[in-house]
């Protein structure tokens, strides 16, 4: 099989809670007030039911914290977590950190120099020559621009490169004047923390070669989505119109990029679909004409991991990959700031277990 071909994948996860229990135990009290029922209601319709996180508000309310705080503590939970989730990856793949050519990093979440690219590189054994890529502030889809340069390095280089997505959104937890801003329920009640890294060769026995990463930005919705550093941590605008933007340009990309292939919708049987929210689910299945299984995997992953940003299509791969029969064609599809979609085509056989 010819590269670029997505040959490992690793994933590590802090410690979860139950949903039920976030609410119960510190979010009824975050919310209490005049939005209280309806904080309530955003939590129990979240489709999440328990998510990871470093930082556990049941624990720790970091609602007060300066940023410089915030970063300080991103950088000591991010290292570990990021190395698990490299080492998983690189196992997966049959590959030492030193066989590496590039190594790049995608987060929105943190920010240190030297960072996560430079640390874990000394930490794992990667080459002093290795190249190093960090992408910041590209939020939920940032995994698939990712993938296309990690897979432009390989075709061009002929070496392997790895991709590592590490967000830890636990650490913007947002103080109480923002307690009655219906965005930040929401974020508050979908946004976990996780790390999953991809490794792609030139080629592989057995994988799936990254047939083409394609966009669109709809730059006149670009308020719709925003990320803005406060000295309160990072906090998040969430427009309600997203899934509206979405159902507008889903459609006509996705089959846009199939064509260019020569397949249909029909011809995809795996859907790694950024589970951004219930509503995001229900309209890319709705405009694709998918059946209710297609999604499976994205609904669970948002159902036992919430929204971690950008790994959580990588943990929706994981889970189709999991599969007894894992699928032959896959579209990996996020959305995130600017408004922006992403998809990428995915075609081969199984990963090596």
């Amino acid at each position: 099989m010819t590269g670029p071909v997505i040959a490992g994948i690793g994933v590590a996860l802090p410690p979860s809670a139950r949903q039920d229990d976030l609410w119960d135990g510190y979010f009824s009290r975050h919310y209490a007030g005049p939005r209280a029922a309806l904080a309530r209601r955003i939590f129990a319709n979240s489709g999440v039911r328990t998510r990871q996180s470093v930082v556990s508000p049941l624990l720790e309310d970091v609602s007060g914290w300066s940023t410089e705080r915030r970063m300080r503590r991103y950088q000591a939970e991010a290292i570990p977590l990021g190395k698990a989730a490299v080492s998983r990856a690189l196992e997966s793949a049959g590959l030492t950190a030193s066989d590496l050519g590039l190594f790049a990093v995608c987060s929105c979440t943190g920010y240190a120099t030297p960072g996560l690219d430079i640390l874990l590189a000394r930490d794992l054994g990667m080459s002093p020559s290795v190249q190093r890529l960090f992408i910041g502030h590209m939020g939920c889809y940032a995994a698939l621009p990712g993938i296309g340069v990690v897979s432009d390095f390989v075709t061009a280089r002929g070496r392997p490169g790895l991709l590592l997505c590490a967000e830890l959104t636990s650490l913007h937890l947002q103080p109480p004047a923002a307690r009655t801003d219906i965005q930040q329920i929401v974020s508050h009640a979908l946004f976990a923390d996780a790390a999953a890294a991809v490794v792609v060769t030139p080629q592989s026995e057995a994988g799936y070669v990254v047939r083409e990463v394609a966009a669109i930005t709809d730059t006149s919705t670009a308020d719709h989505m925003t990320w803005e550093i406060t000295d309160l941590g990072f906090r998040m605008g969430l427009s309600p119109k997203v899934p509206s933007v979405l159902a507008t340009h889903v459609r006509g990309l996705v089959l846009e990029v199939l064509g260019r292939h020569g397949l249909g919708i029909a011809d995809v049987d795996g859907w790694a679909v950024h589970p951004g929210g219930p509503k995001i689910l229900d309209v890319v299945q709705e405009k694709l004409g998918l059946a209710g299984s297609a999604l499976a995997e994205s609904r669970g992953v948002l159902a036992a991991y919430g929204n971690s940003s950008s790994p959580t299509v990588l943990l929706v791969l994981d889970e189709l990959l999991r599969r007894p029969v894992p699928p032959r064609s896959i579209i990996m599809l996020a959305f995130g700031p600017g408004l922006t979609l992403y998809v990428t085509l995915l075609e081969g056989s199984t990963l090596a277990a």
